[in-house]
């Protein structure tokens, strides 16, 4: 039988770039609202939960009939947010990190991190990737790289299944003699990482016990921690990475794309 798996969704309210983004609401719906409801939409999530340490995100989300579960204002990262609300997220095999300022994630995408687990049942963790084709992004730190090589089981390779050997924020693999090609090399050479991940349960129970990893503090990259651990880490390919929102110019792009599709009770 498949795992089961539930969705949380870390959301703290404090945010350098953008103050107070998950309650931006001029969509007529707070942003940590459609990260919510695009993530219910997962068919193989049982449940949605909202991780936070604020009272008003918290209000927010059980406004529009939301679960959220409090957590200490000490959490260094999403996923020690989690790690801390396991006691009070519904038992379940697979517990999955969406980024609640994500709100145009597929749910579809939930659904096939998922679906790795159980293809792969070496993995500890799943994660999703797409193609990296421009040159721009190859050298943005912002947009992470991950060097991959295809999944083997028993049987031979698995289906769009690949073992995560390493993330960065360079332009990796370097090649040695370099031509623009390498970009649209079939299957890809190049990948971007799309911050989602599937844990067992067990990984997320022993999280706090994983070794620290001075690659992840480098690069500011706490898959590296997993990496580092020695636990399988699964990446599946999707054609296209969510747009994040990070900037006011992201956030008033994704409300001009509300507006333009007639969601979000504008």
């Amino acid at each position: 039988m498949p795992d089961t798996a539930v969705i949380a969704i870390p959301a703290r309210l404090s945010s350098q770039r953008l103050p107070r983004k998950m309650l931006l609401a001029e969509t007529g719906r707070p942003l940590i609202e459609h990260t919510w409801r695009a993530a219910r939409g997962a068919r193989r999530a049982t449940h949605v939960a909202v991780v936070t340490d604020s009272a008003e995100i918290a209000a927010a989300v059980q406004a529009c009939g939301g679960h959220a579960v409090m957590t200490s204002p000490d959490c260094t990262s999403g996923t020690a947010r989690i790690v801390e609300a396991l006691p009070g997220l519904p038992a379940a095999d697979i517990v999955v990190n969406v980024q609640g300022d994500e709100p145009e994630l597929a749910a579809s995408a939930i659904d096939a991190a998922i679906d790795l687990l159980d293809r792969c049942p070496e993995a500890g963790v799943a994660t999703l990737v797409t193609p990296l084709r421009r040159d721009e992004d190859l050298h943005d730190p912002a947009a992470v790289k991950a060097v991959l090589t295809p999944w083997h089981a028993e049987g031979g390779p698995v289906a769009n299944a690949w073992r995560a050997v390493y993330f960065s924020r360079a332009a990796v693999p370097a090649a040695r003699d370099w031509s623009p090609a390498l970009l649209q090399a079939e299957p890809p050479l190049y990948w971007q990482h799309v911050g989602l991940y599937a844990y067992r349960r067990g990984v997320l129970e022993g999280w706090n016990a994983l070794p620290e990893s001075r690659l992840a503090a480098l690069e500011s990259l706490e898959q590296l921690r997993v990496v580092e651990a020695g636990i399988p880490i699964v990446a599946g390919a999707i054609d296209h990475a969510a747009r994040g929102i990070d900037t006011p110019r992201d956030y008033a792009a994704f409300v001009e794309r509300c507006r333009g599709s007639g969601t979000g009770g504008i």
